[in-house]
């Protein structure tokens, strides 16, 4: 039996604000969930992204490697828990007939029984913190309550904490841009003075260019800049994803 001391359940905006990313609140999540039952052993935190599951994060040697698994049959206790919103229990992995073979290959993976709890249920969020115990019956008497509490502010948090980090990946990409175009309008201008063009021929020099050669736009005016300056141009170092 684990003598783990069992914890108070976490305030989830406390960790949010502790932490620095989306990842490291998960990771956090993860450690704070498993401390909360004394016989588990592992922790993985499942969210959906881009209409598959992912496990965000993982506590514990088997957590990431039961996620997965259910995730390469597209059934399981932890995906159950996030598609339906409802707390998934596994007494006994040895004598569950759910879910295919999954449960055997829980079993032998040292996992004997399990809970799934939803995080964030019907949103584009939709999740569930999944823990593992090596007994079976792990979580039969123990006090869930400070567990469900964490789940049920994690829904709000996770929500949050991604809405922070879409804004984030945004602001770099508009940077990003920006600096690209900083180094294009560059380029245009030394175009307009060794041409006599207009910005808007010495642009089209410039695209006509780019598509000849089959290199970006960006690519073309940096390579221009620094054959002038002999220089490479900061803005070029930082590229938006195409």
């Amino acid at each position: 039996m684990n003598d783990r001391p069992v914890a108070a359940a976490p305030d989830t905006t406390a960790l949010l604000l502790e932490t620095e990313s989306l990842d490291q609140f998960l990771q956090a999540l993860a450690h704070s969930a498993l401390a909360l039952v004394e016989g588990a052993d592992g922790c993985g935190v499942t969210l959906e992204r881009k209409g598959r599951p992912v496990t965000v994060s993982g506590v514990g040697a088997s957590a990431t490697k039961l996620d997965e698994a259910q995730y390469g049959q597209d059934d399981g206790p932890c995906l159950q828990a996030m598609r339906t919103g409802l707390e998934v229990s596994v007494p006994d992995t040895l004598r569950e007939s759910r879910w295919g073979g999954y449960p055997a290959y829980a079993a032998a993976c040292g996992a004997r029984s399990s809970l799934s709890l939803p995080i964030a249920p019907h949103s584009h969020t939709a999740g569930a913190l999944n823990l593992y115990a090596p007994l079976p019956n792990a979580f039969e008497n123990a006090d869930l309550t400070r567990l469900r509490l964490l789940a049920a502010q994690a829904t709000g948090a996770i929500a949050l904490a991604q809405r922070i980090a879409d804004t984030e990946e945004f602001a770099a990409d508009l940077e990003a841009a920006l600096r690209s175009r900083t180094v294009i309008d560059q380029a245009v201008g030394v175009v307009v003075g060794q041409q006599r063009v207009t910005p808007e021929r010495a642009f089209e020099v410039l695209r006509t260019a780019s598509q000849h050669r089959n290199v970006k736009l960006r690519v073309l005016c940096a390579e221009l800049i620094a054959s002038i300056t002999g220089e490479k141009p900061p803005e070029a170092t930082i590229r938006p994803r195409d």
